[in-house]
Parts: structure tokens; sequence; C-alpha cells
């Protein structure tokens, strides 16, 4: 066992002794030792239960004749963080998420780890520490918020936010706004919708390193508590076959994993985060990859926020497992690659059926013909731009208009919602990008805006920053090269056209070269926005959006 290394021979007698000092008895100390990484916080509503779901993993390794031995793990809040200073420390956090697990998995060596998630950068941070670190490693995620209801209608957080724009525009009042927000996130959960969150949980279950059901049980449902149970018993018969997260999750696994985020139409930062932990495997994920399997698998459910189905309806149609099968029996999802229950994808998928087919549609009947995210390319993006096509209204996958152009997030969005931009222009949002922002902030509150005013038909977005997973309409994000390092995106200007065509994947600066040229000669870099501390550090060794924004 590797806890041997801090617990047996006649050295390690001291070792034992500060184990005994927290309670331990000779059993459990020569038992195999598993880390249960919590990150549990009361900041987070998608994670103020993960005590307990914690507790249900540790009574499963219990169970199956181990010691659990928790430890907790950071986590920021994408909403609280969204629209002020803090969203620029949320992408940053997955490196200290995946780092903090490598240091203490080590530090302790531990025989294998039960890793307790939810939301946005805790799920891609532990699953990057578990590839890093190569021990027996499981996730189990807290599971998805229930929609809430209101004016007999299904709502989610994206409501609220979109309903800030549709006060403004008059189409809401405040006093509807209060209400809507008092009822649209009912209890805990990752937010509602096929929201970053749910998509990496989902994510997580497709490329085989958590059980079926994980991406989307309820929160608040038993078979989520039994879940935790069954992972911590399952991590016991892993650390005994030595199953390890490299075996699981290879290539096959990976492209796997794109398939389902393409029929699911999950949240565009999957770009940022499934590339990221395939690294830890020594894996390269193109981008181009991405497109080529957006253009083989077709999209078949139409999940919030750019349908009215929420995580509830995906798991009583299936889940995960339902789309798999749906998409192995049109040979769409590779059933070769072993998963954490031990089995391969083919054996967990046999007896798996579809149970409404309104929710996970035939493919024959798919809700379109291509998966949910595609990459742009071109004079404008030579690195890439990411945007979810399947929450794009069809007259704006072919646009062209006049460029609008903000130095951040802050004054675009004063801009949107002070009613100063107009159908037909398209708003470009720079200097936000990993190293520019610092941290690559989320624009969910201008892009809410702008489908709040009704503009998301009309109205483009552009930014070298990224958008949350509730973000809909055509908002193109992860622009590469960013502006910050003299990426095209620094030198467009106020009335210059620019030309989106989602269907040819293409984004193009409608300026000259020679023009262009002439601007690059006179661009100067700016200065940093934060000069100290741990955003300072992070905007000097993180890489380009288009590889994932990992720290090198």
């Amino acid at each position: 066992m590797r806890s041997n290394l801090m617990k047996q021979g006649l050295e390690k007698y001291p070792h034992r002794s500060l184990f005994r000092a927290m309670g331990l008895t000779d059993r459990e100390i020569d038992q195999p030792i598993i880390g249960v990484a919590n990150s549990f916080n009361e900041f987070i509503p998608g994670h103020i239960h993960l005590d307990k779901i914690t507790q249900a993993a540790k009574a499963g390794v219990r169970l199956a004749g181990g010691t659990p031995l928790e430890f907790g793990v950071i986590g920021v809040c994408d909403g609280l963080a969204m629209h002020h200073q803090g969203m620029k420390y949320s992408l940053p956090s997955r490196e200290l998420i995946a780092d903090s697990i490598e240091i203490m998995a080590t530090a302790h060596p531990v025989d294998g780890l039960v890793l307790v998630a939810n939301c946005d950068k805790i799920v891609p941070g532990m699953l990057m520490a578990a590839l890093r670190l190569n021990i027996p490693a499981i996730l189990i995620s807290g599971g998805p918020m229930l929609a809430g209801r209101f004016q007999g209608k299904e709502v989610d957080l994206i409501t609220v936010f979109e309903g800030v724009g549709a006060v403004k525009a008059g189409k809401l009042r405040e006093e509807d706004l209060k209400a809507l927000a008092e009822c649209a996130c009912p209890g805990c959960g990752s937010c509602a919708g096929m929201f970053t969150a749910n998509s990496m949980n989902c994510l997580s279950e497709a490329v085989g390193l958590a059980l079926p059901g994980n991406g989307t049980i309820p929160a608040v449902a038993a078979a989520r508590f039994r879940l935790a149970k069954e992972a911590g018993m399952k991590i016991m018969d892993m650390v005994t076959k030595q199953i390890l997260p490299r075996q699981i999750a290879t290539l096959a696994a990976f492209q796997n994993a794109m398939a389902v985020d393409m029929a699911l139409g999950c949240s565009t930062n999957t770009v940022l985060h499934v590339p990221a932990i395939a690294r830890e495997a020594g894996i390269d994920l193109s981008l181009d990859l991405f497109n080529e399997i957006s253009t083989k698998t077709p999209h078949i459910c139409s999940m919030s926020p750019g349908g009215l189905h929420h995580l509830e309806d995906l798991d009583a149609a299936g889940g995960v497992p339902g789309v798999m099968k749906t998409l192995w029996a049109a040979g769409l999802v590779d059933g070769s690659p072993l998963t954490v229950t031990g089995a391969t994808v083919a054996d967990n998928l046999a007896p798996v059926q579809v149970q409404d087919e309104n929710v996970i549609r035939p493919l024959a009947n798919a809700y379109h013909p291509q998966g949910g995210i595609a990459i742009l390319r071109g004079n404008l993006a030579p690195d890439g731009g990411v945007v979810k096509q399947s929450a794009v209204a069809p007259e704006m996958l072919v646009n062209e208009g006049t460029a609008r152009v903000f130095d951040g997030e802050e004054e675009a969005t004063q801009a949107i919602l002070g009613g100063l931009i107009e159908p037909g222009e398209i708003v470009v949002i720079r200097y936000e990008g990993p190293r520019g922002g610092p941290g690559m902030r989320e624009m969910l509150t201008p892009t809410s805006a702008i489908a709040g005013m009704g503009l998301d038909k009309e109205v483009a977005l552009l930014t070298d920053g990224r958008f949350s997973g509730g973000t809909r309409g055509a908002a193109i994000g992860h622009i590469s090269p960013e502006a910050a390092e003299g990426g095209p995106m620094a030198l467009v200007q106020e009335g210059d056209r620019i030309k989106i065509d989602i269907p040819a994947k293409t984004l193009t600066l409608l300026v000259d070269a020679a023009e262009l040229a002439q601007r690059r000669a006179s661009w100067q870099p700016p200065e940093p926005k934060i000069k100290h501390g741990y955003a300072a550090r992070y905007s000097r060794i993180v890489s380009s959006g288009s590889k994932g924004a990992v720290c090198e």
C-alpha cells in the first residue's frame, strides 16, 4: 500500500503516534487510507450540502474496509463572483485546487482519493489532480439544483440574470424581478441548467472517472447520497485492483466525453477544462478535434439556457447513460474504455434504456445535425474562438455588423444597459483574457443583459474572455491570441466591420492587412491590471485560452 510510506516499519512509530493522537486505532491505521477531498463551503449553493455528501462517501469507504481521512479544498461561486473583481480569481482557482490536492496526497501518501466537488472550477481542478497523481481516484459531485417555478414556468439563475436586462428594457417590473429572484434557486445544488458545473459533472461521468448518475441525480435526492456511499465503496475496489485514472481517461475516453458534450450542448468552458484535464494525462486535445467531433455528433438534448429542459428532466429521461447509449448505438461513442465501475463503457451501457425521447431525442430527430459547440477561426481569431452554436438564434448564425469596442466588461455592460447598443452592432470586449484580465472573466452579465433586453437576435458579442455556461446568443469567447498578447482583438477599432459565419466556422475582421499592420506598429501592451498577489503571478505563467489556460 502507498500509505505504508507513512505507517509501516520501525522508523514509522512516530508517524503512528500522530495518527493515534487523532483517535485512530491500529486497525484503522493498518487499513488502506483514503484521502477525501471535501470542497464544502458556505459561499456556494452547490457546495452547502457537501459536508453531508462527504459523510456518505466516508461511510462507503468504511463499509468496504478502508479508513477515510478528510481534508478541505477551496471553491469559488461564479454567480457571486460575477461582474466584479472576484471573477478574475475564478478560473485561476482551478490551478490552486489541483495543486493543493497534489500537495495533500503526496505529503500524506494515501492509497486512494474520493473527490467531493460540484461547481465550475472545482470539478476540473480535482480531475486534473487525479490524473497528475495517477493513484486510484473517483469523483462524486453534489448534484444539480432543482429548477424553480415562477408564474407557471420553470426558471433558474439565468432567468434572474436576464431579468435585469428585461427590467432595463421595460419588459419586466422590478417587483417581479424581486419575486423571481426569491424562487429561481429553490435549494442546494449546482445551478439547474446545462451550465458549466453540470456540464463538467456530466463529462466526468462520460470520461469514466465518476459513477453513472453523477451528472444528473438531483442534489436533494436520496439517490445522490446512496451514490456517494457507492463511490466510497468503489474506491476500495479500485485500490485493490489498482485501477488508475490514466487507465480510464484515455484518448478514446476523452473523445467519448467530447461527443457527449456536443450531444448535450454543454458550456463553452468545457473547451478550456477538458483539454486541461487531458493534458495532465499526457494527451493533447486540439481545438480542431472539438470541431471534428461536433461535425458528426448531433445535438439531441436541449437544456437551459438554450432550451426548456433542466437537469432533473435529463435524469428522469435516462441521464448521461441514456445519451451515451443513443450515441453508442450509432457508433459515435467507443465502448471499450474502462470506467471507475471496473467495467467498460459498453458493459455499463448494455442494460440502459432511454426513458423519455422528448428529452433525449433519437438521432433522426435531433435538434441540430451538429454538436452544441463550434470553434471559429479567421484573421480575428487565428488560434480560435468558441461559441455555443446550439444556443444561437438561426438568424444570427451568419452575421455582419459594426464593432463597438470596450476595454473591459464593466464599460460594455454600462453601455448595453444604458441603451447605447443598437441592433446590428457587435460588442467587442477585450483585455479580459487569461493574462490580460487577468483570469479570463465570465461575461454572463453583459450577455444576459443583451438577452434580457431582447437583443440576442440582433447583437453579437465577442471577447477574449469567456462565458458562463448560462450564456445564450451569438456570444463568441476565448478569442486567441488575446488582446494583451497583441492578438488581432487589440487592433479592432470602433466602427470596423466584422463578419461572423458559424456554419463556415469563420470569424473575420473586415479590415485590410496593410491597415492592420499599421495599427500593430503603433500598439503598446497595456499595464497589468493587478500587480501583486496570486492573480499577478498567474498572469505571468498562464497559457492562452486556446491551450486550456493552463499554467506553464
